[in-house]
């Protein structure tokens, strides 16, 4: 994607913000991020149109459920749209900072707010990505039929496909069905990593990047386990807030499976290993 100033100026013309200067940010591992120097200041995310068709409107409408509650800092989604053969999405700047004194427990709290907020069904308005990968998102009853259909399976089927070895036995999705909690929709981030979360001016936590959805609250909790970088201080008020039911730590390999598939269809066998041990494990 070329950097010349002038996507950036033709883009702000469209939706009437000057831009005078534009710098890359990192963090952008599917997308071109960058930030729009002008009046005012922005984050403007490129990608192909036709690669990732539908991408940043199904990041918009999860960015727009998830700042909904007011309840914890999400950068508002202003404009979508496309150019060039690009897709683009422009989102409110965040100033960053350092981490306020109750900065853990206060993200525990905001987090099982978040997950209080509920739907009758299993679900999201529009199907979505995890990575670059499709995400889909059509209703279920339960939290057991949404993971398995929904999540699992067409990592699964998409893990076949691209050759490999998975051997699911006949037993594997009972014996999940029976582990996951009979529990409420949450509304959840859906993919969130340590690096799927920034820490705002004012010292607080921001969430950014999602893959939203009303799901099971664990999937969460799960992935926030499988690479670290969050303090036991978040877990601890969470549970005081929003108890889990017993034996979440147990499951938490369960929620990992779905993320570690997504990263073995993006990023091939390293992750084979932990993938085939956890269905070995449920089976």
């Amino acid at each position: 994607m070329t950097e010349n100033n002038s996507i950036f100026q033709r883009i702000g013309d469209l939706h009437g913000f000057t831009v005078r200067n534009h710098k890359a940010l990192s963090g952008g591992d599917i997308n071109d991020v960058f930030l729009l120097d002008g009046e005012e200041r922005y984050v403007i995310k490129l990608n192909s149109s036709e690669k990732f068709p539908g991408m940043f409107n199904a990041e918009k409408k999860g960015l727009d459920s998830l700042k909904a509650p007011n309840v914890i800092d999400v950068p508002s989604p202003l404009f979508t749209g496309e150019i060039d053969d690009q897709s683009y999405l422009i989102l409110e700047y965040r100033e960053t900072g350092t981490k306020s004194k109750n900065f853990w427990s206060d993200f525990g709290e905001q987090l099982a707010q978040l997950h209080q907020c509920t739907q009758p069904d299993f679900g999201f308005v529009i199907d979505n990505y995890i990575g670059s990968l499709p995400q889909y998102n059509e209703s279920r009853n339960s939290a057991a039929d949404f993971y398995i259909d929904m999540r699992l399976k067409p990592q699964i089927k998409m893990a076949k496909e691209r050759g490999f070895n998975l051997e699911i036995n006949p037993s594997f999705f009972e014996n999940v069905r029976k582990l996951i909690p009979d529990e409420p929709s949450a509304l959840i981030h859906g993919d969130l990593w340590g690096g799927n979360y920034l820490v705002n001016s004012e010292g607080n936590p921001c969430l950014i990047d999602p893959a939203t959805a009303y799901a099971p609250r664990e999937m969460d909790i799960g992935i926030m386990h499988l690479f670290g970088g969050f303090s036991e201080e978040l877990f601890h008020t969470y549970n005081e807030i929003y108890p889990m039911q017993t034996g979440w730590q147990d499951r938490i390999p369960l929620w990992q499976l779905y993320y570690l598939l997504a990263h073995l269809n993006l990023f091939g066998a390293g992750y084979l290993s932990r993938v085939v041990a956890i269905i070995k494990k449920y089976s």
